[in-house]
């Protein structure tokens, strides 16, 4: 018969300050292909609740400077004419409204129109096959 372990805890553990270095290596080492992150927690003696939050306050940190801006500028509505509703689309006694045009120019004198409505996602697919902008 085999004797289940025992642990005897002697003293107060006091927590444990981790380094950001120290996080960010756990972090690297939990996204590593085939390692789970908690085979990772494990090992470091942690809870693997703690390394996702720091997966999640590391990795936002990151996403935060990779944010890219691009320039745009408003134009007088005189150069996109506005699209109207069909008039039969409309219930009697409402106005039609008139949906807003948003022109992306793309450089090299392309330029792309869509309306407000547009699926973004579908846009963002277009705008990633129409090449670098």
């Amino acid at each position: 018969m085999t004797m289940p372990r025992v642990e005897v805890i002697t003293s107060v553990e006091r927590r444990r300050r981790w380094s950001r270095e120290e996080k960010e290596h756990l972090v690297a080492a939990s996204f590593e292909p085939g390692v789970t992150a908690s085979e990772v927690a494990r090992s470091a003696g942690i809870h693997v609740s703690q390394l996702f939050r720091w997966r999640k306050d590391l990795c936002d940190r990151v996403d935060a400077v990779a944010t890219q801006l691009i320039p745009i500028a408003v134009v007088p509505a005189t150069a996109a004419p506005a699209v109207e509703a069909p008039a039969s689309s409309a219930s009697p006694g409402r106005r039609s409204r008139k949906s807003g045009i948003i022109e992306i120019e793309l450089g090299g004198g392309r330029r792309l129109r869509v309306d407000r409505d547009v699926d973004a996602e579908a846009l963002r697919r277009v705008l990633d096959a129409l090449g670098p902008r």
